[in-house]
């Protein structure tokens, strides 16, 4: 395992919470991509089909667009594609890459800044030695994947059972080991994708849930959902106006605990606070 002191780890910050996936060899798409989120994620990987994974390289080099704002996510380090994907990475301005289906440290040596995506039995149980990574930046989880490797049919709850359109209780277990460690190890944290486009309901529902967890942002897969993943980011005004009441009583008292409204403050809701005025651009 490699790890480093804070201070001297990579770091990344998104540029807004909704992170869409784009496939990497459909270029025409870049640009409207990045009209509808915050970041970009080109997908060399599962996006691509096999026999056109060699063009996605080359769109990726000829097609350059707003490096900032684009991760690039590459395939697994055991395969053949993985290679082929960093050196085309490396002949852009691209250097932030989504590594798929990490599951040790080790696999991160290239030593890009890299969003770790956590989305297998050995990788789930191996989350605290990836986040520790030196140049690891984040952490995202795949539902779906990880159900498929442990040989599942479903990571959500059909309509016919208990909690419809709820995770299972392994996918939630995931969720949680991942935003621990990416707390831990002070790394940005991605919510995974709601899969049900139509869903709005079930997306709103998962992006509040994400928010009031600390998640930094969450991905989607189809441009209608950015807005809604924005939308559940951003505070509202009374959580804003309770927060800035907070501050202000911080303030204005030195001795520990106050109250705002009735309710007594103390050091977690007044780290709470800043952390809903983190989400305010003004705040």
């Amino acid at each position: 395992m490699t790890s480093a002191a804070p201070d001297s780890r990579a770091t990344w910050t998104p540029a807004g919470p909704a992170l869409l996936f784009c496939p990497a060899d459909r270029p025409e798409r870049y640009g409207k991509a990045l009209d509808r989120a915050d970041v970009v994620i080109l997908d060399l990987e599962d996006a691509v089909a096999p026999g056109n994974k060699a063009a996605a390289r080359e769109a990726l080099i000829a097609e350059p667009v707003a490096p900032e704002r684009v991760v690039v996510r590459i395939n697994p380090a055991d395969t053949a594609d993985h290679r082929l994907d960093l050196e085309a990475v490396a002949a852009t301005e691209y250097r932030v890459v989504m590594q798929a289906k990490v599951e040790s440290a080790a696999q991160l040596a290239h030593g890009l800044p890299t969003i770790a995506l956590i989305e297998t039995p050995l990788g789930a149980v191996r989350v605290d030695e990836i986040a520790a990574a030196d140049n690891c930046v984040g952490l995202m989880w795949g539902a779906e994947d990880l159900l498929a490797a442990m040989g599942g049919t479903a990571s959500r709850f059909g309509d016919d059972e208990a909690h419809p359109g709820r995770y299972r209780d392994v996918a939630r277990h995931v969720r949680a080991r991942v935003r621990l460690a990416a707390a831990a190890f002070e790394v940005a944290a991605i919510d995974s994708v709601h899969i049900d486009i139509a869903d709005v309901d079930g997306l709103v529902a998962e992006v509040r849930d994400a928010v009031a967890q600390g998640y930094t942002a969450t991905a989607c897969i189809h441009p209608s959902q950015a807005a809604h993943i924005r939308a559940g980011y951003a505070p509202s005004a009374e959580r804003v106006a309770w927060a800035r009441a907070v501050m202000a009583g911080v303030a204005d008292n030195a001795n520990g605990v106050f109250a705002v409204d009735g309710q007594m403050i103390d050091a977690p809701l007044i780290a709470q606070a800043r952390a809903v005025l983190a989400r305010v651009q003004d705040g």
